[in-house]
């Protein structure tokens, strides 16, 4: 009777500890698939135009400075923007590759940052995060051209906005936007050809402006869509498109 108590006793040893042998196993299993799995975790998503992927990455950024200070424009761009710009994705110039952003630093900070805002070619507007602010954008697009090009000094956008009008003003002075216009934009502005917004159309107009001037004379510089650059006439200056545009705009304003 006694030998039996005793195997017994040593059976529901043996069991409990080959049970908690196996726990400890299967919780040290699951910690190595967690580890492997972060370190193959990607460093970023892509998002392309049209995607609807905005959301996923606003929760993941976490360069805002909603809190005051000093926008982490290099914690943006680390959350935002590197899934493309450090590997080449969708043929994304890669950050520091002096080859590949020459014929883009050529169109000045100013046009760079409002692709990065609007959107160009396969990149979503501000790079599929709708929750960036346009300063936050901007932060972001100083870190990514940092090593190729030099950097102005950072405005808030409506400091911007104010000295950029200030300066196209002056830029304009004395030009005659409206001779520009009748012999350049009015093919398509006048007929809407090409799907061009007619001029003092208020409707056609209103989400374009919402946009700003600055972006509206970047896309009438450097082309936009079905819109060549310059209206296909590369002999105009950059001050001379400007003016036409200040014409064109002038009846919905």
């Amino acid at each position: 009777m006694k030998s039996s108590k005793l195997i017994m006793g040593c059976l529901a040893t043996l069991g409990l500890t080959a049970g908690l042998t196996a726990g400890i196993a299967v919780a040290q299993d699951d910690a190595e698939r967690d580890a492997i799995a972060e370190r193959l975790k990607p460093v970023g998503e892509l998002c392309l135009q049209g995607e609807d992927c905005g959301t996923a990455m606003a929760a993941a950024s976490g360069g805002s400075a909603s809190g005051g200070g000093a926008i982490d424009g290099e914690g943006i761009y680390n959350n935002v923007c590197m899934a493309c710009h450090e590997t080449g994705a969708a043929g994304a110039p890669v950050r520091g590759d002096e080859a590949a952003w020459a014929g883009r630093t050529d169109k000045g900070f100013e046009t760079l940052v409002s692709h990065a805002i609007n959107g160009f070619n396969a990149m979503p507007a501000k790079g599929g995060n709708p929750s960036l602010s346009d300063d936050e954008v901007q932060a972001a697009v100083a870190h990514l051209m940092d090593p190729v090009m030099d950097v102005p000094a950072q405005e808030s956008s409506s400091e911007s906005a104010d000295s950029g009008e200030a300066a196209a003003e002056a830029a304009t002075a004395g030009i005659d936007g409206e001779a520009i216009y009748n012999s350049v934009c009015m093919a398509c502005h006048e007929t809407g050809a090409a799907g061009a917004p007619v001029r003092g159309n208020a409707d056609q107009w209103s989400a374009r402006l919402e946009k700003g001037t600055e972006t509206l004379y970047s896309h009438a510089i450097n082309g936009f869509n079905a819109m060549p650059a310059k209206g296909g006439n590369p002999n105009l200056s950059d001050a001379e498109v400007q003016a036409s545009v200040d014409h064109l705009l002038a009846p919905v304003q």
